[in-house]
């Protein structure tokens, strides 16, 4: 078959009208995955474009004001039989803690979430499932947070849950925005480090060289509770830093203290 003129002329009308037509794809759904690069010099971690990010949104992963205080936290997936062990030693040097828990946490561990709340420790969410917040709905994100806080409100003392840790580090601008529409406040970390494979544990002393390194003023520690290390390393941790001169505090201090004036005594 021989094409004329007219026939291209056709063509591309017909290309030109499917194209008008052709609906637009959405964009492409993206997240990032907290990180940070590690520093060693007592000196908060470099964060690259993620602390510009959180600066414009309602999120934190550390204390800015320079003094030396800590705020440690805990992930909460499921129970391995540490944390009565971490609990006693929070009491032991009156040191107050997070625990953000999930879904299958909350069901199965109410006793201890009952104890967290009434030694003054807070219980953040860590949502129900542990999925990727950044390929879900406005809508399917609030699900998955009510569920853990009907839970956590129902078995203890604490009637609202204001931390929420985003499962996997995964976040966007979005998800950020859809948190703090829902009354959260995006809680991240700057002092990591690989404690959570249960068949992997190193021992107490690589927990403490871990934490005690790379640490530095207003430090928020993201520590897991399934971890052996952990449990036999706090003690140590805590007696250490305090010797320092490191003070202890809850993350509602933390939200006290960017709230009001840096002149005002509370």
């Amino acid at each position: 078959m021989r094409f004329e003129r007219r026939h291209f002329v056709f063509l591309s009308i017909y290309l030109g009208i499917v194209l008008i037509f052709q609906p637009l794809q959405p964009d492409v759904v993206f997240g990032y995955g907290w990180g940070y690069k590690k520093n060693y010099d007592n000196k908060a971690p470099d964060v690259g474009i993620y602390g510009d990010i959180l600066n414009n949104s309602n999120g934190i992963y550390m204390d800015p004001s320079g003094e030396k205080d800590i705020y440690i936290t805990f992930d909460n997936g499921y129970e391995q039989g540490y944390t009565e062990q971490v609990l006693d030693v929070l009491k032991k040097h009156d040191v107050p803690a997070t625990f953000f828990v999930t879904g299958h946490y909350a069901e199965k561990e109410s006793d201890l979430l009952k104890r967290m709340v009434d030694e003054g420790h807070i219980i953040g969410n860590h949502s129900f499932h542990h999925p990727d917040f950044t390929t879900m709905s406005k809508s399917e994100i609030k699900q998955e947070l009510d569920l853990v806080e009907e839970i956590v409100t129902t078995h203890t003392s604490q009637k609202e849950m204001i931390y929420l840790r985003p499962p996997r580090g995964t976040f966007n601008e979005q998800t950020l925005q859809w948190a703090e529409e829902l009354g959260y406040v995006h809680v991240f970390w700057s002092l990591a480090f690989k404690d959570w494979e249960v068949d992997n544990q190193k021992g107490w002393k690589y927990a403490f060289d871990q934490i005690t390194t790379q640490i530095h003023p207003g430090a928020i520690l993201l520590l897991h509770s399934v971890s052996a290390d952990n449990a036999e390393a706090l003690d140590k941790v805590i007696t250490f830093l305090k010797e320092q001169g490191y003070t202890f505090k809850s993350l509602d201090e933390l939200m006290v203290k960017q709230i009001l004036p840096s002149n005002f005594i509370y």
